[in-house]
């Protein structure tokens, strides 16, 4: 019997999901604040198989296996995540100015599909308040994931993503711009590649502008696509983002798609996320990775569950991954389970490092 699958999940699942979701987080902060006890968890939850390691931008990770932004908006639990055996968490969205985001109910469960769908809204307290809760300890790299307030025009959104990034700058060990979420209107439009390449542009440049103020080290910026783009528009978006000279891709982002859900909530208006994207993200990261011709790396994210799952899109061409609705259905044990399997699946196929293994059936 699994603890949390078969017994806590059933009874978690009985309430609303938002709140279940602030009372996690509250839960997570406080227990990240315990003295020696995430290191010690940190410990017996990450592998140490030298399979999984691997060096990108510099940087060193011990798993591929990374937190996909959402999940910890204001960067409040990156302890008790770091503990549970990620490589890497992305925090946010954040946006220069405390939003409260769309009404609730915001937050769905869609157990028959394995999948959730949200229409949250980049809701969160603002870069200053994340700048606070990134100035203390961590167990892994850090990447904050930015965006713009719902009340900024699109014509104003540089200025918003360049905010992020100054203010942010000391606390962030990776960028990455979000252009993807459906859910902040006029938002996708930034997705276009003329904009897209302006937009990203200014953010490296704010990068560069801070790397000299600071003296401090230059993180990578990674641009986030959503997979509902048409192909050509796909593959202008991908060419934008190496043209602007951006680090590195996440693919993809939530999903408007419903084809074959049957949740009663299947309906419901936002991006969908969960198990029936991962086959859709999957090509795309194929495709992304096809197109950039190992340029930059990617990261691969979109209904990874297990570590089969995860094994596809690193095949496919993702250096790294990223679950986020594997999470609330698996329970925090998941991160670990898929590093191990992660790691037997590489020594089965006779692969001697993630990195060997990336693209292998994209060639």
């Amino acid at each position: 019997m699994h603890l949390y699958r078969d017994v806590l999940k059933p009874q978690l699942f009985r309430f609303d999901p938002e709140d279940i979701h602030h009372l996690t987080i509250r839960g997570l902060e406080l227990a990240g604040r315990v003295p020696l006890l995430p290191a010690a968890v940190r410990t017996a939850a990450l592998p140490t198989q030298p399979e999984l390691r691997q060096t990108l931008w510099g940087r060193e990770f011990a798993s591929p296996l990374g937190l996909a932004a959402g999940l910890d908006k204001n960067a409040e639990a990156v302890m008790a995540f770091g503990a549970m055996g990620f490589g890497f968490i992305e925090v946010g969205t954040v946006t220069p100015l405390a939003q409260s985001g769309n009404e609730r109910p915001r937050l769905f469960r869609l157990p028959e599909d394995t999948a959730l769908i949200n229409r949250m809204g980049f809701n969160n307290a603002g870069t200053e308040a994340m700048r606070r809760h990134l100035a203390g300890p961590r167990l892994c790299p850090v990447w904050v994931n930015i965006g713009k307030n719902k009340v900024t025009p699109n014509e104003d959104a540089a200025s918003d993503y360049r905010r992020c990034v100054a203010e942010l700058y000391p606390v962030a060990d990776a960028f990455v711009v979000n252009v993807s979420s459906p859910n902040t209107p006029g938002l996708r439009a930034l997705q276009a590649a003329s904009d897209l390449e302006a937009l990203v542009r200014e953010v490296m440049d704010e990068a560069e502008r801070q790397r000299v103020r600071t003296a401090l080290r230059l993180p990578p910026v990674l641009v986030k696509l959503a997979p509902d783009l048409h192909p050509a528009d796909f593959e202008a978006s991908v060419d934008a983002v190496l043209a602007a000279g951006a680090n590195g891709l996440i693919i993809s982002n939530t999903t408007l798609s419903r084809e074959g859900l049957r949740s009663e909530h299947r309906a419901e208006a936002g991006g969908l996320s969960g198990l029936p994207l991962r086959e859709r993200s999957t090509e795309l990261v194929r495709l992304g990775y096809q197109q950039a011709r190992g340029r930059v790396p990617i990261v691969g994210v979109g209904g990874i569950f297990t570590a089969q799952d995860a094994f596809e899109k690193i095949l496919a061409g993702a250096s790294l991954v990223e679950v986020y609705s594997g999470l609330i259905y698996g329970g925090p044990t998941l991160p670990a389970e898929i590093s191990r399997g992660l790691a037997e699946l590489l020594r089965r196929e006779g692969f001697r490092s993630v990195t060997e293994a990336v693209g292998a059936h994209s060639i």
